[in-house]
């Protein structure tokens, strides 16, 4: 009897199928890596401004600001963001500390889970409101006086509702962006106007020479947001990954946002939005009274109160849609032509 050791026959297809396991496992481990250096690069790009929601006073509290009744656990997403367009301000979360300055720019964007639509109310920046811990105050001033906290705390007690994250940005991050799309066009009583980001800045800037003041100047950032979005859908950049990437760097530039909003969780808000179309995007202007001057000599903007409770109301049942179609008092983007 031989002593010589067995030599291993395998059949042709057991090794074929060896060498499609370990080639898919290469694959899934190269896609792993190159996967976990996105997330990586992404998340260094972030920058945040160390606040968590959850340290807000009405966020994840029963009562809204003026203690009547329970607030609604909403299925929706609510992002408070802050911006200036003005030429001193930045994305640098130093250049946002408490007392720096104030803000220009406020909009709370609402993204409703259940109906693929997004909503996103601007709030004059002169709207008198009272600013916890300091009384009636104008609403850019909240930021200034006690940084994202007190911005937070005073729209969640204006309006009733719970906000799930905070950004800040600057405009210039918009007129880069509205430059990597080779400009956008804007419909005016004028006219359609094409713009490229220089030009669609100091559009948006302009406030004097318009009759409506501060009031034309919020349609007009409205606007060019709707434009931009419009503009990214034309030119296919969600499927485009490179052009894609270069929006995302210069928006994480001049931008910081809370603690909460890093890769995985703006990934859940992308998955969130996958059927979202700007046709489902409904701008508006919270509702206004009229307005007056402080007796401090300030001029100031009055909000309709009973408007904002039911606003805010529908706000957190994820019912906008609903409201702002029955509400002819509601002025949305569409509501008059852009001057």
């Amino acid at each position: 009897m031989s002593n010589s050791p067995r030599r291993s026959h395998k059949s042709p297809l057991r090794k074929t199928w060896i060498i499609l396991a370990a080639t898919v496992l290469i694959l899934l481990l190269v896609v792993a890596s190159a996967l976990a250096y996105i997330r990586y690069s992404i998340d260094s790009q972030i920058r945040h401004i160390p606040i968590s929601l959850s340290d807000s006073s009405m966020s994840g509290s029963d009562s809204p600001g003026d203690g009547s009744q329970p607030v609604p656990i909403s299925t929706a997403t609510n992002i408070l963001i802050l911006g200036s367009d003005s030429r001193s301000s930045g994305g640098d979360p130093t250049d946002w500390r408490i007392g720096a300055q104030r803000s220009d720019v406020m909009m709370v964007l609402q993204l409703s889970k259940d109906t693929n639509s997004m909503t996103i109310m601007s709030i004059p920046r002169d709207s008198w409101v009272n600013v916890p811990g300091y009384g009636m105050q104008k609403i850019n001033a909240a930021y200034s006086l006690g940084g994202a906290e007190l911005a937070i705390d005073t729209v969640e007690n204006l309006m009733g509702i719970n906000l799930d994250h905070f950004a800040v940005v600057d405009f210039e991050s918009f007129s880069q962006i509205t430059d990597q799309l080779g400009g956008v066009t804007i419909k005016t009583v004028e006219g359609e106007q094409h713009f490229d980001g220089a030009g669609a800045l100091s559009f948006v800037r302009e406030r004097k020479s318009l009759p409506g003041g501060d009031f034309d100047r919020v349609r007009r950032q409205q606007a060019w947001m709707r434009a931009i979005m419009t503009r990214i859908f034309e030119k296919d950049t969600l499927k485009n990954p490179a052009q894609l990437n270069s929006l995302v760097e210069i928006l994480f530039a001049h931008s910081a946002m809370d603690e909460g909003l890093t890769f995985d969780s703006m990934m859940d808000l992308a998955f969130q939005a996958r059927g979202l179309h700007p046709s489902n995007v409904t701008m508006l202007t919270a509702p206004v009274k009229g307005t007056d001057t402080s007796s401090d000599g300030q001029s100031i903007v009055l909000l309709d109160k009973k408007l904002m409770t039911k606003l805010g109301q529908a706000w957190s049942n994820d019912a906008l849609s609903e409201f702002i179609n029955s509400s002819s008092s509601l002025k949305t983007l569409k509501s008059a032509p852009i001057r």
